[in-house]
């Protein structure tokens, strides 16, 4: 469960890296999807978290 946390964190950080990237470039429509994936992923983060606490896995 760890594991899977810290692989989303991690893929969070990605996505806002790669978004900045898109921003200095000025390719705004892809800007716009790394950030909507950085806001997905971390919307999944929290509900993961939310279940690993309910379940007692954390």
């Amino acid at each position: 469960m760890k594991i899977v946390a810290i692989l989303l964190l991690l893929a969070i950080l990605f996505s806002l890296a790669q978004a900045l990237l898109r921003l200095v470039r000025g390719a705004s429509d892809q800007l716009w999807t790394m950030l909507a994936w950085r806001v997905g992923l971390s919307i999944g983060l929290f509900i993961l978290l939310l279940v690993s606490r309910w379940q007692g896995w954390i």
